[in-house]
């Protein structure tokens, strides 16, 4: 397996990853509203492959932290696997790769919206240990931040997605 970043020729087979990993379109309406943004960050989308196949996708891409200042903090969100590579540790593999990639960019932050049982295994807590607040209501347990080296404590807020989550 392969993990590099998404190059324009990928884009076809990266939505249909992602409309297979979630069974529609609204992932793949997310991911081309983010690249027709400024909050896209093209070497945090990020694919895997097998023989030259795109067989996953993972975005980290700007959203903002607004408390006593407004901060660019990155959000993960999708990440998916092709069902037929599923529960393989492919998706654990590109989150290492992204969070990796993250910190060489310097970034602070990375929040996700997923299941705890998933996100907790690469050092994600619950938000709110953090004094940062979901834009909408959620169990407090998926809405996770995980801090990275440049984190500091008074990032806090709450967290504004951008209109391409919005739209789609």
């Amino acid at each position: 397996m392969n993990i590099r970043c998404e190059i324009l020729s990928d884009y076809h087979a990266i939505a249909e990853v992602n409309r297979l990993a979630f069974g529609g379109e609204t992932e793949v309406k997310i991911i081309e509203a983010i690249r027709n943004s400024e909050f896209y960050i093209p070497e945090l989308s990020l694919v895997a492959e097998v023989d030259q196949f795109i067989i996953a996708h993972i975005l980290l891409s700007y959203i903002q932290l607004v408390g006593e200042d407004k901060l660019q903090v990155l959000a993960l969100a999708p990440l998916a696997v092709h069902p037929q590579f599923q529960r393989q540790g492919i998706g654990s593999e590109l989150v290492k790769a992204g969070l990796t990639k993250a910190e060489e960019k310097q970034e602070a932050l990375v929040i996700v919206l997923g299941h705890t049982h998933f996100y907790t295994r690469f050092g994600f807590e619950p938000s709110v240990n953090y004094g940062i607040e979901s834009p909408f209501p959620v169990p407090e347990e998926v809405f996770m931040v995980k801090p990275l080296q440049k984190y500091q404590k008074n990032y806090r807020g709450k967290v504004v997605y951008p209109p391409a989550f919005e739209e789609c």
